[in-house]
């Protein structure tokens, strides 16, 4: 995956859209995760461009879009929320503030927790973009658990199909 698919794919969607800030919001992100690797051996990246892309197929705007870029440097850089502010203003950085809380619900497979769940989640969204970006995360992410033991690829396929399948469900 590369930026210019991405940045064609926005561009696809709306001709306006600010692909100079996509191209810095990139660079951002490239620094963030430099020398970072997913357990499968690629460089970190390439899950935050294949996020990205994922959204702008779902003709995101461009600020989800750099969100889905953004989603994990809060938590796995040393980068901050505030940086994004400073750079690349308050609304991308509050889709990011977002994703971070949500990625701090741990599911722990106890069934009478599970519409518990997916009501916080929604609740914590106060922004559906946030749900998006998930979404797009978490497709990724199950595009690519080979990479994981088998106990963790059955952990995260059943978080998949009780929390996150009925929430898309609910969506539409």
């Amino acid at each position: 995956m590369t930026i210019e698919q991405i940045i064609n794919k926005v561009k696809e969607n709306n001709p306006k859209a600010d692909t100079e800030l996509l191209q810095l919001a990139y660079d951002f992100a490239v620094a963030a995760h430099k020398g970072q690797k997913r357990k499968s051996g690629e460089p970190y990246i390439q899950h935050s461009l294949h996020t990205a892309f994922v959204l702008a197929q779902m003709k995101a705007d461009l600020e989800t879009v750099i969100a889905g870029l953004f989603h994990d440097i809060p938590e796995d850089t040393p980068h901050t929320l505030e940086e994004i502010e400073k750079n690349f203003g308050g609304e991308i950085a509050g889709l990011v503030e977002g994703i971070t809380k949500l990625s701090k619900i741990k599911y722990r497979g106890v069934e009478r927790y599970a519409e518990s769940l997916r009501k916080m989640f929604l609740a914590m969204a106060a922004d559906l973009r946030v749900i998006l970006i998930k979404f797009a995360d978490r497709l990724h992410n199950l595009r690519t658990l080979d990479a994981l033991p088998p106990e963790k690829q059955k952990r995260i396929a059943q978080e998949t199909l009780e929390i996150y399948a009925p929430i898309a469900g609910l969506l539409g």
